[in-house]
């Protein structure tokens, strides 16, 4: 049975997560505080992940949640780490990514956030491989890779 699900916005999860967690700000390199926290964007073609092959599961650097399996990630050419879809959801939530219309710097893109803490991730488009078609372009410092 499914947990009620939950409405908080991005930002009252990271609220919520940085108060249980006051050490966060020194656990976080400053690249990651920005991009997780602050809804930065690193660099194309700098983070460690965009050119990443080994095997294992992509978590989330700020709590750890599960988000994408090196199955489901492609070069995309964007610079980015690019994934077609998330890791299975969550029986406990609706998704391990939320997403939501960010319409800052005079565009509209769609903004994923892990589920769990609210950490910016990065942005999803209609331009993937199939099968979902769906290309989600993650900052590498926003996750950590578990080999298998």
């Amino acid at each position: 049975m499914s947990a009620e699900p939950d409405y908080r916005t991005p930002e009252e999860k990271r609220q919520a997560h940085a108060a249980s967690n006051p050490d966060l700000a020194e656990s976080l390199d400053p690249k990651a505080w920005n991009c997780t926290q602050e809804a930065g964007t690193e660099q194309a073609f700098t983070g460690i992940y965009w050119e990443e092959k080994r095997s294992g599961t992509y978590r989330c650097i700020v709590c750890g949640a599960a988000l994408f399996d090196s199955g489901a990630k492609f070069d995309s050419g964007c610079g980015w780490p690019s994934f077609t879809e998330p890791v299975a959801n969550d029986p406990k939530t609706d998704s391990v990514v939320d997403a939501r219309v960010d319409s800052s710097h005079g565009m509209v893109r769609t903004e994923t956030t892990c589920s769990s803490c609210g950490a910016h991730l990065g942005h999803l488009f209609p331009d993937g491989p199939g099968p979902t078609g769906d290309r989600f372009c993650i900052n590498s410092a926003c996750i950590t890779l578990e080999e298998r």
